[in-house]
């Protein structure tokens, strides 16, 4: 469905021949890329401010939609359970929504430090905010003040929600749960890895969530103590000696496996039942042969669809950056059912 011709040559930013989105000139580093959970639109927001949709179909064609111009560089976005409006987050320290509609963006919420993570609960009609000031705060968007607020030891670095369930992740290694109804009863843990938390996913049944670190490494963990004996971590991303931070991970809503994503430039799908790599995609580089890194993906809500998005991570400092050549770019991967369905473990030689 989607990508290049087996018989046509790949670029070395794309080497598993995905569909290209144009991407705008001016377009900075990306910062994230969320789905419609309503319709076929994707929104991307950039370190240049600007937030992007655009629409897409199961021909491999996308089509540029709408476009919205902020003050300072956007770290967050999330939609509406409707698919009619974006929540942006970022460096003004407030939260917009952006009505697709209309075109306009107003401002529902307010941190005293950038937002770096929002979450929409529509069984709530709630925006939950999380802040590098040290607290989480619910949001109803019709009111200008916060209906609760949460402090945490440390600023939020990662934060992910599924139905009713939170888990925030915050900068001293510390993973916050706790149910939206009950914002006071905060499950924290300290994180089985040892490095920088920079993403957390929410498991399909709630039973616990996934943590990926700077390390090259993730955390599988269960929010039960009876089931602690099923906690695990496991390396990846790594090349030889290199060490590569695991930016962002999702799970497939139909199948329960769940994809990673990092700055060595590569996505692989993952069962953390059968505790096995089900499929490992080929490594993206820019043109002077550095690793492309993936700083952002999401499943599309049909789960047919993987987006990512290639850009500098600025984890090498702004010397190392060559904007000439360390281009952002936008993909979509059509999943193939054997690269996302759960299979059985083969079997290994040796004891019986």
């Amino acid at each position: 469905m989607f990508g290049a011709p087996a018989t046509q040559a790949k670029p070395a930013h794309n080497p598993n021949g995905d569909l290209e989105v144009p991407a705008p000139a001016e377009m900075d580093s990306i910062s994230s890329l969320t789905f419609s959970p309503a319709s076929d639109f994707f929104a991307v927001t950039s370190w240049n401010c600007n937030a992007y949709v655009w629409q897409y179909n199961s021909q491999g064609q996308t089509f540029a939609k709408a476009q919205n111009t902020g003050t300072q560089p956007l770290l967050t976005s999330c939609w509406k359970h409707d698919g009619s409006g974006i929540f942006l987050g970022g460096c003004d320290k407030a939260v917009r929504l952006w009505d697709l509609a209309s075109n306009q963006a107003m401002q529902v919420a307010m941190h005293d430090a950038p937002v770096r993570q929002v979450a929409w609960c529509p069984q709530l009609n709630l925006l939950i905010t999380g802040s590098w000031d040290k607290t989480f705060k619910y949001w109803d968007t019709r009111t200008p003040t916060p209906a609760h607020t949460g402090a945490l030891p440390e600023r939020v670095y990662a934060m992910d929600l599924r139905e009713d369930l939170l888990v925030i992740g915050t900068a001293d290694r510390n993973l916050h749960a706790l149910f939206v109804t009950q914002p006071q009863q905060i499950k924290t843990l300290t994180s089985q890895l040892k490095w920088q938390t920079r993403c957390v996913a929410v498991f399909p049944d709630k039973k616990g969530f996934l943590n990926g670190s700077i390390e090259g490494r993730v955390a599988v963990s269960h929010l039960n103590e009876d089931q602690k004996d099923k906690n695990f971590t496991f390396k990846c991303h790594r090349a030889d000696t290199e060490i590569y931070s695991v930016n962002t991970m999702s799970f497939h809503n139909v199948y329960g496996t769940f994809v990673t994503a990092g700055s060595d430039g590569t996505y692989n799908f993952w069962d953390k039942d059968s505790k096995q790599r089900l499929k490992a995609q080929a490594k993206a580089v820019y043109p002077n042969g550095t690793p492309a890194p993936i700083t952002c993906g999401a499943f599309d809500r049909t789960g047919t669809i993987y987006g990512y998005a290639l850009s500098y991570d600025w984890s090498k400092g702004y010397a190392e950056y060559n904007p000439g050549v360390m281009k952002p770019y936008i993909m979509l991967h059509s999943c193939k059912e054997d690269e996302v369905k759960p299979k059985p473990k083969a079997p290994t030689a040796g004891r019986k």
